[in-house]
């Protein structure tokens, strides 16, 4: 899923994004951290990925792949590879 960032907090990295529909999702720094990236500029296009309750588990720029599923905020620690 794509969405578009509506505002970004680069103190604590925190924001929101615009979905395609219109409505407003936030984000908070845990999931702009496991994103690895160093910032994101208003009108960026974001993939993201969404839980079942519609919260936004992992981000990241539309042209790179998301993190894996296992790594991102409330993701349970495996075994080393």
């Amino acid at each position: 899923m794509q969405a578009t960032v509506r505002e970004f907090d680069a103190t604590d990295g925190s924001g929101s994004v615009f979905f395609d529909d219109g409505t407003v999702g936030g984000f908070g720094p845990e999931v702009f951290a496991a994103s690895g990236l160093r910032l994101l500029r208003r009108g960026q296009r974001v993939a993201i990925r969404r839980d079942p309750s519609g919260a936004i588990t992992a981000l990241n720029l539309a042209t790179l792949p998301l993190p894996d599923a296992g790594t991102g905020p409330g993701a349970e620690a495996g075994p080393a590879p």
